[in-house]
């Protein structure tokens, strides 16, 4: 899927300077991530409760 042009992008604050990471946009009814490498490359789409369930998931995860 491909996000709409429109959002606004955003790293994490842990992210310090040009890391490459995962980027969130939040439009009304679903969040997009996409590859902070390839910008113009595939996003995936959810809701805001998988979200937030995927977050509360990975909050749980020791790396």
């Amino acid at each position: 899927m491909t996000a709409p042009d429109s959002p606004a992008w955003f790293k994490s604050s842990y992210s310090a300077g040009e890391q490459d990471c995962v980027e969130v946009a939040n439009m009304p009814g679903v969040l997009y991530v996409r590859d902070s490498k390839d910008k113009t490359g595939q996003t995936l789409s959810f809701g805001p409760a998988e979200f937030s369930a995927f977050v509360e998931y990975a909050s749980t995860l020791e790396i």
